[in-house]
C-alpha cells in the first residue's frame, strides 16, 4: 500500500510541475495575464505531491514496512525513534525526497509572497524556473531513483538499520536538512536572476527582491557546515572536524560563492557595478550545489559521507551541464545591457576592498573545486586514480584566509569612493590596540609560528573593528544599531573571526597520543592526566556497547565506546570529550583488552593524515603510558588529543547564525533602488502605485 500511495504522491508532484511550467511558459509566450496567474496554483499541487511522499516514506520507516525496498533496506525494528526518522535522508533515494519536499516548499513560500505580482513577467520567469528544477527532481524518483520499489520479505525479516555511522549522533538528525535548506535556498535567488536575464529587467530591483532569500539560504548552508564539523568531531574518532573531504568541500563551495555575493551585490546596489559579476556569482552558487549533489550521490567519490553507487550521476551532470550553458548563454545575450554605469573611483575605498574580497573568494572556491575535482579528471582520462591530501589545501588556502582576515578588517573602516590616509590611521586606532593585544595574547599561551600568529593578530584587527562599527551604531540607534544588514553582517564578521582563530589554534597546537594502559594506569597528555578505570557494558537493542570509564584530571569520569551493531561488521567507536572554554581533551577508545587497534570504521585517511600532522608533544606519566608495548590482558588502547579552543568554533557558528537574522530583519528603509522592478499588478487592473518587494 506505502508503495502506490508514495509512486501516486511523486506521480502527482510530478505532474504538477509540468503543467506548472507549461501554463506559465504559454502565458508568457502569448502575454496572458490571466495564465500566469492560474500558474501559481501549481504550487501548491507540487508541494502536496513531495509532503504526501515524505509522510508515506515516513509511515514504512515507523511502521517498518519492510514491503519498501528502501525500508528494507535502510530500516529496522531495533533502530531507535530519531535515527529511525532520519532514515529517510541516510541513503539516495530518501535524500533527493527531501531535496524535493524542500524545494516546493520554498516555491510554495515564493509563491505566497509575491502573490500580488503574478501576472509580473519576473516572477512568473521565476516561477517557471522554480518548475523546471522541481521537474528534474521529481523526475529522478519515477526514473532512476525511486524511492518507492517494492520488496518481498521473508517471515521475520528484519532489515540491517541505516549506516552505523548515521545512527551514532543526534546531530545525523539536523545536519543534513539544514544543509539542505541552505542548498535548495539558493534556488530561489537563481531563478530570479533567469528571470531578470530573460525579461531585460537587469537593474538593481531584483536583488533587493532576492536579498533576505539568499542571506537565509547562506545561514542555514552555514549552520550546516558547522553541524557537520561538529558532527564529524563528536563521531569519527580522529579528533578533528574537517578534513578537507571532498563530500566537505562540496558544501563549501557554494558557501564560498554566495559569501562572495553577498558582498558584492551591496556595490551593485549602491553604485550600480559588477552586474555581470553577481549575476555570475548567483549561477555559479546554484550550479555548485547540483555539481555537490553529483559528487555526493553519484558514486565516483569514495567518502564516509557520500551514498553508494548509483544510476543518477550522468543525469544530474546532464542537468548541472545545462544550467550552465544556459546561464552563459542568458549572460552573452544580454552583455550590452549588462554594462555597468559605475566605475571604482579608487582601490583605497569600500568597493575596491569588495572587489578585492570577491576575487580572493573567487581564488578560493578555485582551489577547493581543483583539489575536488581533479583526481576524477585524472580518473576520467587515463583510468588512474590519484588523491589530493589535506597539505595541498591547508598550503594553497591559508594565505588566502589570512588575507580575507586583513580585508574584513579594512573593509568596515572604508568609506564609499575614496579614503585618506588621515581617515584610515583614525578608524583603524582602537582595531590596532586590540590585534596588539591579541598578539600579545597568543604569544603568552604559546603559540608559535607566523601562521597562528598572524591569524591571532589579523582576527584581533578584524574584532576590533567589527566592534568599532557596532559601538557606533549603537550609540547612534539604540538597539536598531545591531540590526540592519551592515550592522548585523558585523556580528557575523565577529563569528568568522572567531571561527578563524580557533582553526588557527586548534590546527597548529594539538597534542595527540596513544596509550595502551591498564585499570589504575594513567597518561600525560599537554599537562592533561587521564587515568584508565575500567570497562563496561552496556547491551540495548540495535547494538553492545562496551565503554572505557577515563578519569580526566582527576574531576570527571568520561566514557569512550565501542560499538558493534547487530548487522554491522565493524567496531564504530564513540569518542567522549571533555569540553572546555580553553581546550578540550579527547578521548577515542581504539581497541579492548588483549586486542590491536579494532577500530576500523571511525576515521578517514584525511583524518588519519591531519591527526598525524598535529604535533605529538604526549608524555606519559607511567610506564604503562607506552603505545609500543605488547597488548596486556586488561589494558585498552586509547587515543587522547588536547586541542585549544575547539568549543569556540562552535560558539562562532552560533554567532554567525545571530548574525544572519539580524542582518535580515529591516534597517533603515530605503527608497527601492529600481522601480522598473516593482511593476504595476495588472491582475488587480488598476493604476496603484507600484509595490515595490520587501
Amino acid at each position: 500500500m506505502n508503495v502506490a500511495l508514495g509512486s501516486a504522491a511523486l506521480l502527482f508532484g510530478l505532474g504538477a510541475s509540468i503543467l506548472g511550467a507549461a501554463t506559465l511558459g504559454y502565458g508568457l509566450a502569448t502575454r496572458r495575464p490571466r495564465l500566469l496567474l492560474l500558474g501559481r496554483s501549481y504550487a501548491l499541487l507540487a508541494f502536496l505531491g513531495a509532503l504526501g511522499a515524505f509522510a508515506v516514506m515516513e509511515r514504512a520507516l515507523i511502521t517498518r514496512d519492510f514491503t519498501v525496498a528502501y525500508v528494507a533496506e535502510n530500516g529496522s525494528t531495533k533502530t531507535p525513534a530519531i535515527y529511525n526518522f532520519a532514515t529517510l535522508w541516510a541513503a539516495l533515494e530518501g535524500s533527493i525526497l527531501l531535496w524535493a519536499l524542500v524545494l516546493t516548499g520554498y516555491l510554495l513560500v515564493m509563491v505566497r509572497k509575491f502573490r500580488h505580482r503574478q501576472s509580473d513577467p519576473l516572477v512568473a520567469w521565476a516561477n517557471l524556473t522554480m518548475f523546471v528544477v522541481c521537474i528534474f527532481f521529481f523526475g529522478l524518483m519515477v526514473t532512476a531513483a525511486k524511492p518507492f520499489v517494492p520488496f518481498d520479505p521473508t517471515p521475520g525479516f528484519d532489515g540491517p538499520g541505516p549506516n552505523p555511522l548515521l545512527q551514532n549522533h543526534i546531530l545525523m538528525a539536523f545536519h543534513p536538512p539544514m544543509l539542505y535548506l541552505g542548498y535548495v535556498g539558493f534556488t530561489v535567488p537563481f531563478a530570479f536572476a533567469i528571470a531578470a536575464l530573460a525579461t531585460g529587467r537587469l537593474g538593481e530591483g531584483w536583488l533587493v527582491e532576492t536579498r533576505r532569500w539568499t542571506l537565509f539560504a547562506w545561514g542555514f548552508l552555514t549552520v550546516g557546515i558547522v553541524l557537520g564539523a561538529w558532527w564529524s568531531y563528536e563521531v569519527l574518532g580522529w579528533g578533528g572536524y574537517w578534513a578537507w573531504d571532498p563530500v566537505e568541500n562540496a558544501s563549501f563551495l557554494p558557501w564560498l560563492t554566495g559569501t562572495a555575493y553577498l558582498h558584492s551585490v551591496m556595490v551593485q546596489e549602491r553604485r550600480g557595478m559588477l552586474r555581470v559579476w553577481n549575476l555570475s556569482l548567483l549561477c555559479a552558487t546554484f550550479a555548485l550545489t547540483i555539481l555537490g549533489t553529483f559528487l555526493t550521490r553519484s558514486g565516483v567519490l569514495d567518502s564516509v559521507h557520500a551514498f553508494t553507487e548509483s544510476g543518477i550521476g550522468p543525469a544530474i551532470l546532464g542537468f548541472f551541464a545545462l544550467i550552465v550553458a544556459v546561464t552563459v548563454g542568458l549572460i552573452a545575450w544580454r552583455g550590452d545591457q549588462l554594462r555597468s554605469p559605475g566605475r571604482i573611483d579608487s582601490p583605497v575605498s569600500r568597493e575596491g576592498a569588495f572587489m578585492a574580497n570577491n576575487l580572493l573568494f573567487a581564488g578560493f572556491a578555485f582551489v577547493v573545486l581543483l583539489g575536488t575535482v581533479f583526481p576524477l579528471i585524472v580518473e576520467a582520462v587515463n583510468g588512474d586514480r590519484i588523491s589530493v591530501g589535506v597539505p595541498y589545501f591547508n598550503r594553497m588556502t591559508m594565505p588566502i584566509g589570512l588575507t580575507l582576515l586583513f580585508l574584513m578588517a579594512i573593509a568596515p573602516v572604508l568609506p564609499w569612493r575614496k579614503a585618506s590616509g588621515e581617515l584610515l590611521r583614525h578608524r583603524l586606532y582602537w582595531p590596532a590596540w586590540v590585534a596588539t593585544a591579541s598578539l600579545v595574547f597568543a604569544v603568552l599561551i604559546g603559540a608559535r609560528g607566523l601562521a597562528p600568529l598572524l591569524a591571532f593578530f589579523l582576527g584581533g584587527l578584524a574584532a576590533g573593528s567589527a566592534g568599532r562599527q557596532i559601538v557606533l551604531a549603537t550609540r547612534r540607534q539604540g538597539w536598531r544599531g545591531l540590526v540592519g544588514r551592515a550592522n548585523g553582517g558585523m556580528v557575523v564578521h565577529l563569528g568568522v573571526v572567531v571561527i578563524a582563530v580557533a582553526f588557527a589554534a586548534s590546527q597548529s597546537f594539538a597534542h595527540t597520543g596513544e596509550f595502551r594502559l591498564a585499570p589504575g594506569e594513567s597518561a600525560v597528555v599537554a599537562g592533561h592526566r587521564v587515568t584508565y578505570l575500567g570497562v563496561e557494558t552496556v547491551e540495548r537493542p540495535e547494538k553492545v556497547v562496551v565503554r572505557a570509564r577515563v578519569r580526566v584530571d582527576g574531576d570527571g569520569v568520561f566514557t569512550p565506546a565501542l560499538n558493534r551493531f547487530q548487522f554491522g561488521g565493524q567496531a564504530i567507536g564513540t569518542p567522549s570529550v571533555r569540553v572546555g572554554f580553553a581546550d578540550d581533551v579527547y578521548l577515542a577508545l581504539l581497541a579492548l583488552p588483549g586486542q590491536e587497534d579494532s577500530v576500523t570504521g571511525t576515521g578517514t585517511d584525511a583524518g588519519d593524515a591531519v591527526a598525524d600532522a598535529t604535533s605529538d608533544d604526549a608524555g606519559a606519566g607511567d610506564a604503562a603510558g607506552d603505545p609500543a608495548g605488547a597488548p596486556a590482558e586488561d589494558a585498552v588502547l586509547l587515543r587522547v588529543v588536547v586541542q585549544p579552543l575547539i568549543v569556540w568554533l562552535w560558539i562562532g557558528g552560533g554567532i554567525m547564525a545571530v548574525g544572519t537574522i539580524l542582518s535580515a530583519w529591516p534597517g533603515r528603509r530605503r527608497r527601492p533602488t529600481d522601480p522598473v522592478s516593482a511593476p504595476l499588478d495588472v491582475a488587480d487592473g488598476d493604476d496603484r502605485a507600484r509595490r515595490p518587494a520587501s
